[in-house]
């Protein structure tokens, strides 16, 4: 299985799923890839926002190494699960694809992982710094939910 997580600019929200989705399938023993991407190219290069790997890291999850990227139509064709973080990025990569088959492999994160979640979009913390850990909770928790139900758990 390979699940694809996106944010605008794949230094926060993004990055932060993705740790916490590779931590989660490394538990299981799974043999999935997970990797990140967003739908701007501000930040290509660079590593998610010091205040994601930290919070990460105060929950045992090391996201130092990973590198911005933007998404791109290819991503269709390389993955099979493609979360978007909110409304706007999901309209986005609707937007890039070409069929059918393509949207269906796009769906807003918590939505995807709990259809009764009582907001459809991720918070972006970018803007304040107390955000950043609630926003790793929501993330977790719905990171363990979309694990249970991609593995038929």
């Amino acid at each position: 299985m390979k699940i694809l997580m996106v944010c605008l600019g794949n230094i926060c929200r993004s990055p932060m799923a993705e740790g916490i989705m590779r931590h989660l399938v490394e538990e299981k023993g799974l043999d999935w890839e997970i990797d990140s991407a967003g739908t701007g190219g501000w930040h290509i290069g660079e590593a998610p926002d010091p205040r994601a790997i930290a919070t990460a890291k105060k929950h045992g999850i090391d996201i130092s190494r990973l590198q911005a990227r933007k998404f791109t139509y290819r991503d269709f064709g390389n993955f099979d699960h493609i979360f978007a973080m909110d409304s706007t990025n999901y309209a986005d990569i609707i937007a890039l694809s070409e069929s059918e088959q393509e949207r269906d492999k796009v769906q807003l994160f918590l939505e995807a992982a709990d259809p009764n979640h009582p907001t459809k979009n991720v918070t972006d913390p970018w803007f304040e710094d107390r955000l950043f850990e609630p926003v790793f909770q929501e993330i977790r928790e719905a990171c363990g939910k979309l694990l249970e139900k991609l593995a038929g758990n």
